[in-house]
């Protein structure tokens, strides 16, 4: 089992435990929802489209896959991730593929999707520079359009850790004082790296993307995940 799963495994089993998952599950979803919405007005998404949804999760909970739960009609939907996620199979019957791989070189063809979608996977790759290399490759198999949902590293809350305010100081020390709490898997580049608006403009700017737009989500009032969206 690799680190990223085992995390995932034990960071989840514990969080069902608490007394505010029902809360933050349900705040989840909506959010998720919401994404989903946003989704369909700003791509030429039909059923018949060919989709990749890059990082997908092995969970089966309805909070962990909402583009999967709401794309049951779609016979053309593909799942990349760096777990293994062929189980998702037996709740989607309508997935056409599972790819085992690498966001950053899919090893697929040019142009192989009509639209690429990603949910909170770009603030997992790495450092700046492999998120640029993700954005990339979306770019490369992609047709029409490409959708990247992350959470906004300026928002008060971090909801990685759950923790407030800290995420705001210059990152090394942000991962020194988790590796302190012992928050050990966050406090690594390659498994926790939050983007602001100005870093996703950056990063179309360095592909020299022209056709690009920046939602921002709000929470509370306050912008709490940015949605990428580019055209090709």
């Amino acid at each position: 089992m690799s680190e990223v799963e085992k995390h995932r495994i034990e960071t989840y089993s514990e969080a069902k435990k608490s007394f505010f998952y029902k809360i933050v599950q349900k705040i989840t979803l909506n959010a998720r929802n919401e994404f989903f919405n946003l989704f369909l007005v700003n791509n030429n998404y039909s059923k018949y489209k060919s989709i990749i949804d890059i990082g997908s999760t092995p969970s089966i909970d309805k909070e962990q896959n909402t583009f999967l739960e709401n794309t049951k009609d779609n016979q053309n939907i593909t799942c990349l991730s760096n777990q293994d996620c062929r189980n998702l199979q037996k709740k989607y019957k309508n997935i056409k593929n599972v790819i085992i791989g690498d966001a950053k070189n899919t090893m697929l063809e040019k142009d192989s999707f009509e639209i690429v979608h990603s949910n909170a996977t770009i603030e997992h790759v790495g450092s700046f520079e492999n998120q640029v290399s993700f954005v990339r490759e979306m770019l490369r198999i992609s047709k029409e359009s490409i959708f990247i949902q992350t959470p906004n590293r300026l928002f008060p809350l971090d909801f990685h850790t759950i923790l407030p305010f800290i995420h705001w100081l210059p990152k090394k020390i942000h991962r020194k004082i988790l590796k302190f709490l012992n928050k050990d898997f966050y406090s690594k580049k390659e498994n926790l790296n939050l983007l602001t608006t100005k870093e996703l403009k950056k990063i179309c700017e360095i592909l020299n993307i022209k056709k690009y737009k920046i939602l921002k989500y709000k929470l509370f009032y306050l912008t709490s995940n940015l949605i990428l969206i580019i055209y090709k």
